[in-house]
């Protein structure tokens, strides 16, 4: 693990709630290191549903480029990112005021502060009803031909990781390497790039406004590189309430989404969070997020590991009626 672990959550020398991990370890080192590992991540995600992980291979250059193109494509006039214009799960952009994921906990909030660029799955699969629903293609800005390019290495570079990832999971939890990762043979995913900018942008956020409302993420895993900033991200836990997230430039963000705390039968939790609005003493403070959305092959079915591992036998579900009614609750009408 890292030599330098987030001090998120800790106190009077306990181990933080948001651990840094550090992959290089997990994928050299020996047995015991692996065991090592795999414990402090199940104890974070009983806990926070977050971690942090380092030696992910993911160039910053890389990252820096999709932010640098996906920003060339926001700062055009409105008129010229409309024809781009996509719903909620689809492919393209999402205005301001497309989402409001505060609904997907049953809360009437108004409209999330961020414009985002959506893509997903393009890979066809043999069932056209799955393809209709699942595998549109997807729509690449014509005015910022980079954002292709350096976006598509990205989405490899993302799916490398998540099943990596999710062979960590499954041994943390005592089980097969592959008992996640063997639904992966050609799953769905779901890439955002979400841009906040100030309020110049998007006006003075109203009463119980936020760049993004407080919700739980829908899937297996995320897998997020953002930027700091103070409305920036804050994490839910059960001992701090809402604390800001810890931050390492060289790290990525991993939180675990509904689906997997469900296979889990609640031994992990869904990370709870939410993004907060342009702070009034820096307005005009600008952040973007690349937001990586694991999910499964379709018609897979989750069924809730059993005790002792898992705490709670929730009914099996097929993943993708179950990601698409997520993605409708959060849809402004």
């Amino acid at each position: 693990m890292s030599s330098t672990p987030s001090t998120f959550g800790e106190t009077c020398g306990e181990a933080p709630l948001v651990p840094t991990i550090d992959l290089r370890p997990w994928t050299q080192g020996g047995p015991e290191t692996r065991r090592e590992i795999a414990r402090t991540v199940d104890e974070a995600l009983q806990s926070a549903g977050f971690l942090l992980v380092t030696g992910h291979g993911v160039d910053p250059g890389l990252r820096a480029r999709v932010r640098a193109a996906a920003r060339e494509f926001f700062l055009l006039p409105t008129a010229a990112k409309e024809p781009y214009a996509a719903r909620v799960g689809g492919r393209g952009w999402l205005a301001q005021g497309a989402e409001a994921n505060g609904y997907s906990e049953g809360t009437e909030t108004p409209p999330d502060l961020k414009e985002s660029l959506t893509f997903a799955n393009d890979l066809p699969y043999d069932d056209p009803a799955v393809d209709a629903e699942w595998c549109a293609p997807n729509v690449w800005p014509r005015e910022v031909p980079e954002l292709r390019t350096a976006g598509e290495e990205y989405l490899g570079r993302m799916a490398a990781l998540e099943k990596e990832l999710l062979s960590l999971l499954g041994e943390a939890l005592g089980l097969e390497p592959d008992f996640f990762s063997r639904h992966m043979a050609h799953p769905t995913y779901g890439f955002n790039i979400n841009w906040y900018p100030g309020t110049e942008v998007v006006g003075t956020p109203r009463p119980g406004q936020f760049r993004i409302g407080p919700h739980t993420d829908f899937g297996t895993v995320t897998i997020l590189d953002r930027q700091a900033g103070k409305g920036g991200l804050q994490i839910w836990t059960d001992t701090d309430g809402w604390t800001d997230a810890p931050y390492d430039p060289a790290a990525l963000t991993v939180n675990i989404g509904d689906l997997m705390a469900r296979w889990t039968g609640d031994r992990w939790r869904s990370g709870r969070h939410r993004v907060l609005p342009p702070p009034a003493d820096v307005p005009a403070e600008e952040l973007m997020s690349l937001v990586y959305f694991g999910e499964c092959t379709p018609g897979t079915r989750v069924e809730s590991v059993p005790a002792p591992v898992g705490r709670v036998a929730y009914e099996p579900v097929d993943s993708h009626v179950y990601l698409r009614g997520k993605l409708d609750s959060i849809t402004v009408k």
